[in-house]
Parts: C-alpha cells; sequence; structure tokens
C-alpha cells in the first residue's frame, strides 16, 4: 500500500527500451470475504459464491447446488442481511471486517516499510467478495512484484479457510503471462507472539472488570467432525492455542474451556457448540459470569459482533447467567500486529535480509 516505484529502462537496455517497473517483492494478506452492502442481492451473490465453494460444502453440486440456489438463498440472504445492518459501518458503507483488515495492512505496511522501504509492497484481498485475490495479483505484477508472498489471516489451517484462500491465490496466479515466484504463510497457531497477543488481551479485559469471570470460553468456528477424520489438523490447532493460552496466564484448567460456534447444515459439527455449551455452564455450573474470546478470527466481523456478543450472549443470560464479557478480536492492536509482522518476516527469509 505504498506508491509505486517509477518505471525505468532497465541497465544496458537499448535507449528504445519501454521502461519497466523496478523488481519488488509484495506480501498480500487475506481475508475470508465480506458482501458489498447488506440489502438482498449483494448478500445473495457474496452468499452464493461463499457457499458454492467446495472447500466450504463439498456436497455434489448436482445433489448441492439445486438446494443452494432454489431454496437456501431465497431466504438466507434475508437473514444474513439482518445481521450484518446490526453491526455495518453506515458512515463508510462497509462490514467492520474490511475495515479492519484495512486497518491491519496500513499498520503492517508501515512496520515493514521502516525495514525494507518500497522494496516491500503490501496489500489485502478477500476470497469472496471485494477486493478480489484475481484484482490485487493483477496490481502487483504490474507494480513490478517478481515475488509475492501471501498471507491468509487465519491462525490455525483449515480446508474451509487457509486452503481456499491459497486456491483462489494459485488460481490468480495462473492468470498472469509471467508469474512471480510464490509462497504461502502457514497457520501460526503456536507462534509465541500471537499467543502473547491473545494473553495479553485476557489481561486486558480482565484487568478492566471489577470481579473476574468464573470460566474463560474460548470459541473457535466450527467445522463438521466429518472433516477432522478426513485429516484437516483444525480442531487440533484450536486445542493447542487454547492450551498454550492457559500455560501462558498460568491458569489451571477449570478456568478455560473450548468450543466452536457457527453450525451449518445437517451434519454433526466439533463440539461442544458454543451457544449450547455458555447456557450449560449457567444453568448446569452456576457460572454466573463468563468472558468469551474467539482466537481464530484475526478481525471482528459477523461471526463474533453479531454471533457471540448477540446471540449467544442471549443464549447464556436466558440460562440465568448475570455478566456477559465478549473480549474482542486481536483487530490492529499493536501486539497483533507486531506478532503479524513477525510471521511475515520469518517467511520472507532467503528473499529479504
Amino acid at each position: 500500500m505504498r506508491d509505486a516505484v517509477p518505471a525505468k529502462c532497465p541497465a544496458h537496455a537499448p535507449a528504445d527500451h519501454p521502461a519497466i517497473p523496478a523488481e519488488r517483492i509484495g506480501v498480500l494478506i487475506a481475508n475470508l470475504g465480506t458482501p458489498d452492502g447488506t440489502d438482498y442481492w449483494s448478500m445473495r451473490r457474496y452468499l452464493s459464491e461463499f457457499l458454492s465453494d467446495r472447500r466450504v460444502i463439498d456436497y455434489a453440486p448436482w445433489k448441492w447446488q439445486p438446494l443452494l440456489q432454489l431454496v437456501i438463498l431465497s431466504k438466507r440472504p434475508f437473514t444474513s442481511g439482518a445481521a450484518y445492518r446490526t453491526i455495518w459501518d453506515k458512515e463508510r458503507d462497509e462490514s467492520p471486517l474490511l475495515t479492519i483488515t484495512r486497518d491491519q495492512t496500513t499498520a503492517i505496511a508501515e512496520a515493514l516499510h521502516d525495514d525494507y522501504g518500497d522494496w516491500v509492497m503490501v496489500d489485502f484481498c478477500m476470497r469472496y467478495g471485494n477486493p478480489s485475490t484475481r484484482s490485487k495479483v493483477a496490481e502487483m505484477v504490474a507494480a513490478g512484484c517478481t515475488r509475492i508472498l501471501f498471507f491468509p489471516l487465519y491462525p490455525h489451517y483449515a480446508g474451509a479457510t487457509s486452503a481456499t484462500a491459497n486456491d483462489q491465490f494459485f488460481r490468480a496466479l495462473m492468470q498472469e503471462k509471467w508469474q512471480p515466484a510464490a509462497r504461502t504463510v502457514p497457520a501460526y497457531f503456536e507462534h509465541p507472539a500471537y499467543i502473547e497477543a491473545l494473553a495479553q488481551s485476557v489481561e486486558a479485559a480482565y484487568a478492566a472488570m471489577t470481579q473476574e469471570p468464573d470460566i474463560l470460553v474460548v470459541s473457535y468456528h466450527g467445522m463438521p467432525i466429518r472433516y477432522l477424520t478426513e485429516g484437516d489438523p483444525y480442531h487440533c490447532q484450536c486445542q493447542k492455542t487454547t492450551r498454550l493460552l492457559r500455560e501462558r496466564l498460568g491458569w489451571d484448567q477449570g478456568r478455560i474451556t473450548s468450543t466452536f460456534q457457527s453450525v451449518f447444515g445437517p451434519e454433526e459439527w466439533l463440539k461442544p457448540y458454543t451457544v449450547e455449551e455458555v447456557a450449560r455452564l449457567a444453568r448446569e455450573d452456576g457460572k454466573k459470569r463468563i468472558a468469551v474470546i474467539a482466537p481464530a478470527f484475526s478481525a471482528d466481523c459477523v461471526e463474533t459482533l453479531e454471533e457471540i456478543n448477540q446471540e449467544i450472549r442471549e443464549s447464556f443470560e436466558e440460562a440465568g447467567g448475570e455478566e456477559f464479557t465478549y473480549i474482542p478480536c486481536l483487530n490492529d492492536n499493536p501486539a497483533h500486529i507486531a506478532a503479524l509482522t513477525a510471521v511475515i518476516r520469518e517467511n520472507l527469509g532467503g528473499w529479504v535480509d
């Protein structure tokens, strides 16, 4: 997100050789995506792209697409649009995810510029919606990026998140006549700087309370159990993040628990389900004060601001819970930016000194 380096004629080239941009390295940050608006057709376009992804819903298209296009997408854009409207930034006319991802990218670009100057170009894209992965890859190539580091902002690897983002990046490379060299950033669920940023966010939230919660619920986005049995490492990586966070905080096991949210479709998903577990904690275990954090999300979005802080909060309170605290995602917190920048620097090894 820096001005392009001026194009010039290559050294030792003929005088009539066309000017070309100086070689640069691109760092392309990717997040899930966002609809362009909350109206029916904006939501339908976004949901159709998202739910048509075979990495997300792997049912046979001949079976899934008629159900999706004729039944699900005739109703779901209305309910999803209503959910988005509760968190939509009306001044900017955009979702919080877009705002936060832009802010994260700006902060990362500034940090890397201190080390590498204009040699490293930083920008962001979305897997679904805009700005598209294809458009940003094309911009980087046009700006002279002969190498691109692609960074899906998912701490934990999952086929439905990290893999599909990488797929889209590779599809974009297929459109380039002269492909840049490419790397993808692996999951960073156990990176010390990431765990430290999470721990600091919990400590800051707890320090601001008059009375500490009875338990910290660590809520991760869910997935069908079948994906786990087929080899997806997401569940194991989530559990390790919770353990490392607990160890860094110096807590015993009874003060923290892992749950999974955002269940969709008829299959059995990873359990316990957050919306059910918070109610059980209040009703059966007598936990009247809880805090909830969502480490799998790098930025607050509809799944955190609407689902956790509204739907899941209501489930807890209706079951007798008294005090519900949502601890925001790391967003553009300086400790998070430092962690993401550290991951990027490590993955640029050999490309830059």
